[in-house]
């Protein structure tokens, strides 16, 4: 078996530390061609989607991928930008504001890179950057502030996978969740606040987040409780009373039964209970993408509003926001308590010492 490792590895390179914050991940493109590709690699995922292998391999290539693509790019055409899809723009936004704030507490002895699960830059590639600048110390922030098996898991699984390709493994630390941080806690709150000052408050609160299987919770999965708690918090933190929010699940896909309530269905029957005006808040994605755009932005805008509803607003995810930045650095900080870039002397002691074993042999 060939190990992944670099020729010529100069042993006098301080070691580096590094940081890896990955996200779901982003067609290439807003075309069916792209979308199939990106498609194919998410849904074939038996993180995401727990079915037989073969069953679901005849589901997925003879009739979802024949369908779904082109039904895709449309919705993906409505977000679509000049720097390509939200997430991939804000991603890179978070990693560049990130790495601006690491590099004033460590210079050039931190490396910060992004990545996607799914799609482009992968997180082998990103790998590949790192390892390659000399990063012996490394965390990963998957951003996903609750934890879940066909998230953060997911994302687990890829990059232990290409660890066993590797000649020399990093030191990790990998940080699985955020969901009660209080820096997350009171930026998602702060940013409401911030709403709530320029257009006035609504009758409710719907904190919306993306729904997966019920059978999931029941066989263990954290995800639900925590989507739960992170309501509770920033309620807390925003002194609601309990008739003033809720939480929804959305985005739900397939027949069976998932977590609910579910978020279109909600929206469809509030006013017909008197709700009138709703807003929407999604602090289960780090950054605007199809499914806050254009799902909740556009699509259940629609649904409340042909119910009877009259004022409908959705405030925008943390996206690469100061406070989200700063969040996300203080979060980085305390995972990589002990550890600091090598100092440069020791890296020469160690390449002196594989040059006298060298000569030895």
């Amino acid at each position: 078996m060939k190990y992944n490792g670099r020729s010529n590895f100069n042993h006098a390179e301080p070691a580096k530390l590094g940081v890896l914050v990955t996200n779901l991940g982003t067609p290439e493109a807003a075309t069916p061609k792209a979308l199939r590709t990106y498609l194919a690699q998410f849904l074939s995922d038996p993180r995401v989607v727990e079915v037989p292998r073969l069953l679901w391999k005849i589901i997925l290539h003879g009739v979802i991928l024949r369908i779904r693509p082109a039904r895709s790019a449309k919705a993906y055409q409505t977000v679509w930008t000049e720097e390509g899809s939200p997430l991939m723009f804000n991603t890179r936004a978070q990693r560049d504001g990130l790495a601006a704030k690491l590099s004033e507490q460590f210079g050039d002895g931190v490396q910060v890179e992004f990545a996607m699960r799914y799609g482009q830059p992968s997180i082998g590639n990103a790998l590949d950057k790192l390892m390659n600048g000399g990063v012996r110390k490394l965390v990963v922030l998957p951003m996903y502030p609750q934890y879940s098996g066909s998230t953060t898991g997911s994302t687990f699984d890829n990059l232990a996978d290409d660890f066993t390709k590797r000649r020399w493994l990093p030191d990790l630390r990998f940080i699985s969740h955020y969901h009660d941080y209080p820096p997350y806690i009171a930026a998602v709150a702060e940013k409401i606040k911030a709403h709530w000052a320029e257009h006035g408050r609504c009758d409710k609160l719907i904190f919306s987040y993306h729904g997966v299987p019920k059978r999931y919770l029941l066989k263990g999965d954290p995800y639900h409780c925590e989507c739960y708690k992170t309501t509770r918090l920033v309620a807390e933190y925003l002194d609601l009373a309990k008739d003033e929010y809720m939480t929804t699940f959305q985005s739900r896909f397939g027949r069976e039964e998932w977590l609910k309530p579910y978020t279109d269905e909600t929206l469809k029957g509030l006013p017909e209970k008197g709700v009138k005006s709703v807003q929407m808040v999604c602090p289960g994605f780090s950054s605007d993408c199809l499914e806050t755009i254009e799902e909740i932005g556009e699509e259940n805008r629609e649904y409340f509003i042909e119910a009877g509803g009259e004022t409908y607003q959705y405030i925008e995810c943390l996206n690469a926001d100061a406070a989200h930045i700063d969040m996300m650095n203080q979060l980085v900080l305390e995972n990589i308590q002990g550890w600091q870039p090598q100092d440069s002397a020791l890296a020469q002691q160690t390449a002196e010492r594989a040059k006298q074993l060298g000569a030895e042999q």
